[in-house]
């Protein structure tokens, strides 16, 4: 290797350790979470590139006749989304001003997501193929909820990030903003093939089992439901699972944490 290019990447390193952030995205909550995250991309940079990214999806649905076809579905979720929304502020007092917004697509994937903000789609094959009662349901929704409350996306992409910069060298070391013309296609790819980390699955987990517990959902449906995406992996892996652990190892996980959320749910009914 060539001095230049140790330079480069010397460079880059120092950059990427600068530019990085450690923050604390949420409070820890009941059940407890509490990891500090690097951040080297702007939360403001990621608003904009989700809104870009989810305005895509929305339109494309919509082109093709399949968005929001099934009103009742549509209320539905909807219903269940604003009740667990309320109940964010426990984690950061910011979230219940976000823009929330709750859509439904026709389609036979059994999958749901929530874009950095509170944009949350949820495919009708996840709540027709799998039969799923309100509060399996909110399990889902609660869990891609939590991602959103912690930024994950934003995690993700600042390691993305950074670790192009290190391999670039020098001649990519302009700065975040060169680079958010593609933040939009990079938040896509997190949402919709790049795996979150073990670390950011347990904390979605638990977050979620407090928010749905909050918003008055039996967090015991997390393993019904849990068993249920176990059932339909046997017949062909359902697309939520190709982002997310084996069904038979977060369901011990969820046990372990329901004694810290049950009161809170009981406390709802």
């Amino acid at each position: 290797m060539n001095i230049m290019k140790i330079v480069g990447i010397a460079a880059a390193i120092a950059l990427t350790t600068v530019g990085c952030e450690s923050v604390s995205t949420t409070n820890a909550g009941a059940v407890g979470v509490d990891r500090k995250q690097q951040m080297m991309v702007p939360s403001a940079t990621i608003e904009q590139g989700a809104a870009e990214a989810y305005e895509a999806e929305l339109k494309a649905a919509r082109d093709k006749g399949v968005l929001n076809t099934d009103k009742a579905q549509l209320a539905r979720v909807t219903t269940i989304g604003r009740r667990i929304v309320a109940a964010t502020p426990v984690f950061r007092a910011d979230a219940a001003a976000w823009n929330w917004q709750f859509n439904v697509q026709k389609a036979k994937d059994m999958n749901a997501y929530c874009m950095p903000g509170g944009r949350i789609m949820v495919y009708s094959g996840l709540i027709e193929t799998l039969d799923l009662s309100d509060a399996e349901l909110a399990t889902v929704m609660a869990h891609e909820v939590a991602h959103a409350l912690r930024e994950h996306t934003r995690e993700r992409v600042s390691r993305a990030y950074a670790q192009q910069l290190v391999l670039s060298g020098a001649a990519a070391v302009t700065g975040v903003s060169e680079g958010t013309a593609n933040i939009a296609n990079m938040v896509a790819e997190v949402t919709f093939q790049l795996p979150f980390s073990r670390d950011q699955e347990s904390e979605a987990d638990q977050i979620g089992l407090e928010l749905m517990a909050r918003a008055g959902y039996d967090p015991r449906a997390a393993v019904t439901l849990w068993n249920k995406m176990a059932a339909a992996q046997q017949s062909g892996q359902p697309k939520f699972l190709s982002t997310h652990p084996a069904p038979n190892d977060r369901i011990k996980a969820i046990e372990k944490n329901l004694p810290r959320v049950l009161p809170l749910y009981a406390q709802r009914n």
